[in-house]
């Protein structure tokens, strides 16, 4: 098999991974046929082997002197270290020991695993350091030159998020609050970090395990790896080859070169992380003629909507846009959040009045009480992650579908929530931007999309098509009422909802500074860093059509003509029918229905997703397309092509 990719013109390789299943494996020493649970026994054993040397490995290490020298790259005598995390800690001589035998392969994948987490340490170790260093007087409020001090104490503190920085210094104050002074470092404030129980097979090679595709079928595949045959092998003998069958995802494409995957247990299955590369399209940081930018809103979860770059200069918005509300969900995610509090506290309170005592009558309540806060911990994970792939998915069909080669976000990585009451605050700074962007991202890149973040200021507050400030008002028919929904241009005389006014400037602003486009060097992330007031100035979007009719809501939207027909029935409507012939009645009189067609009501707004009545259930799809039955998102239109002057976006009905 080869493991060589080969690339056409205009293609990159990306390496991706998709989630796979061990059902069944086959003992080449004696041919026996292990079942599931079997299977999973025997790598749970060679897992709690790799977990434990790994743990002692971190622990021992775990110190600013060692984590400086990992980090650095390089040996005492500036002789460079290796990429690979296991060779870097056998070039300093970081070793452990195991009570059973072992191969060699089994302590690589340990320290494969305890060299990546100390690695990842380093970035805290300064990140904390700096934040002593230049502690404030007040911290729980900084100074300009207090702020201006500690990002320049911070390695690339220029560009981290605020949040960043108050997040740890809200822990060093803990800290101080229990010891009664500051930490010393990171690995004061934190202790060793837990090792996960896992098979990092990337750091074997043939000896211990091999991956190869089925000659005929593709989507087929054989994994061989060495496992013991006893929780405490003691000689070679313990050990033998199982072959486990895999059946590939679709997502893996027949031409895509496998590599050794990640195995660990899941309610006791055993899950593989396969590892695959494959071709995807080149994508690229300027040159963009469509682009779709994304706006996040407050109850409207995302707002997106395509804008084209003429050779002029010129920006047209292609359409109305289209947005994905998930309202519902988030209430679920802040319910689910509250229950998990209250959790938290009915346990503490548990283990205050217990102490140290076993045999205390509320021990087995406390037991049972922290399997309770698991679970709801598990729910609200799975509800975020969830969430995020079907928002990143939606955004990227849109983008699809607009024939876009770039997708501009807000990058509100430092966005605080304040002003907004407890409730508000809390939601919004627990939503899943990060994961939705995340998820764009990796979607994006497999149709060759690029996802690019723009700084946030004044998108929402500027017209899109002359850049004065808007007048927010509650709604287009009460133009006289405060409120942030409906936005007014007072110069231009530009209205339309909030978030389409927003995704319009973000789209704009995106394509005017295409050049300034950089790529982060710790994340690898494409962002616009900056606004340029000269670029600024042409990123507005050129009206394309004028009418002199008016569109908006306030007055009727018929014209007066004459009709050749009475609008309503002159004559009385016929009775029910007895037989099974007859005409059938008008509109919905003597009908069987006993409720609306879809599930609204009167009372219910144009965000609104449920309906604030007790007992009320939604049915299946009546609230909308999507993931959950509360989430609702604007289709895209795959078969109808994108024009300069209409578009296909859709809009929510």
């Amino acid at each position: 098999m080869s493991r060589k990719l080969q690339l056409a013109q205009g293609e990159t390789s990306r390496t991706a991974c998709a989630r796979g299943l061990l059902r069944t494996g086959v003992d080449e020493k004696t041919g026996e046929l292990l079942t599931r649970s079997v299977l999973a026994e025997r790598v749970d054993w060679a897992v709690g082997l790799v977990s434990d040397m790994a743990g002692k490995l971190t622990a021992e290490h775990w110190n600013n002197l060692d984590v400086d020298v990992l980090a650095s790259g390089e040996e005492a005598g500036g002789r460079k270290l290796p990429s690979n995390a296991w060779m870097a800690l056998r070039r300093l001589g970081w070793t452990v020991n195991s009570d059973a035998k072992v191969n060699d392969r089994i302590v690589r994948m340990a320290q494969e695993q305890a060299g990546r987490s100390l690695r990842s340490t380093k970035w805290r170790a300064d990140l904390t350091s700096g934040v002593l260093t230049s502690w404030p007087a007040d911290p729980a409020k900084r100074t300009a030159d207090e702020w201006d001090a500690v990002r320049e104490a911070v390695p690339g503190g220029k560009h981290l998020p605020s949040s960043v920085i108050k997040s740890r210094t809200r822990q060093a104050v803990t800290f101080e609050r229990k010891h009664g002074r500051l930490p010393v470092d990171v690995f004061e404030l934190e202790p060793a970090p837990r090792t996960a129980r896992m098979l990092l097979l990337s750091a074997c090679d043939a000896q211990q395990a091999t991956i190869e595709r089925h000659e005929t079928d593709p989507g087929r595949a054989l994994l061989r790896l060495q496992l013991p045959t006893r929780p405490d092998p003691q000689s070679y003998r313990d050990w033998t080859w199982i072959a486990c069958p895999v059946s590939l995802p679709p997502t893996i494409a027949a031409n895509a070169v496998l590599h050794l995957p990640t195995l660990r247990i899941h309610q006791g299955k055993v899950r593989a992380d396969l590892a695959y590369t494959h071709a995807v399209p080149k994508t690229r940081r300027a040159g963009h003629r469509v682009a779709l930018g994304v706006d996040w809103g407050l109850n409207t979860l995302l707002s997106a909507g395509a804008a084209r770059l003429h050779d002029d200069g010129r920006i047209t918005a292609l359409g109305s846009g289209g947005m994905f509300r998930a309202a519902g969900v988030l209430a679920k995610q802040h319910r689910l959040r509250r229950l998990s509090e209250h959790l938290h506290a009915k346990a503490d309170h548990y283990q205050r009045l217990t102490g140290d005592d076993t045999d205390h009558l509320l021990t087995a309540k406390s037991l049972v009480l922290n399997d309770e806060t698991r679970r709801v911990c598990d729910r609200r994970s799975n509800l975020n992650d969830a969430l995020a792939w079907a928002a990143a998915r939606w955004v990227v069909d849109q983008a699809i579908a607009a024939s876009a080669t770039v997708i501009y976000a807000e990058d509100l990585r430092s966005m605080e929530a304040r002003g907004m009451g407890r409730t508000m605050n809390t939601r919004l700074s627990q939503a899943v931007r990060g994961q939705i962007v995340d998820r764009m991202r990796h979607l994006a890149g497999e149709a060759g999309i690029a996802v690019i973040t723009v700084p946030a200021r004044n998108t929402s507050k500027h017209c899109p098509q002359c850049l004065v400030p808007l007048r927010h008002r509650k709604a287009p028919d009460r133009p006289t009422t405060p409120g942030w929904k409906w936005a007014l241009c007072r110069s231009c005389g530009y209205q339309s909802d909030r978030d389409a006014a927003a995704w319009k400037r973000i789209a704009a602003r995106g394509l005017a500074h295409q050049a300034k486009t950089v790529v982060d060097r710790a994340s690898g992330a494409m962002v616009i860093r900056s606004v340029v007031d000269n670029l600024e100035a042409k990123a507005v979007i050129t009206p394309t059509t004028k009418t002199s009719r008016d569109r908006c809501k306030t007055g009727p939207t018929r014209h007066q003509t004459t009709r050749p027909t009475p609008r309503r029935r002159r004559t009385p409507s016929p009775g029910r029918p007895q037989g099974p012939a007859g005409k059938r009645p008008e509109g919905h009189a003597h009908t069987d229905r006993t409720r609306l067609p879809r599930a609204a009501h009167r009372h219910q707004g144009v965000t609104t997703i449920s309906t604030p009545t007790t007992g009320h259930r939604p049915q299946g799809a009546a609230l909308g397309a999507g993931f959950h039955l509360h989430a609702h998102a604007t289709p895209p239109r795959w078969a109808e092509p994108m024009s300069d002057t209409t578009s296909n976006m859709g809009s929510l009905s």
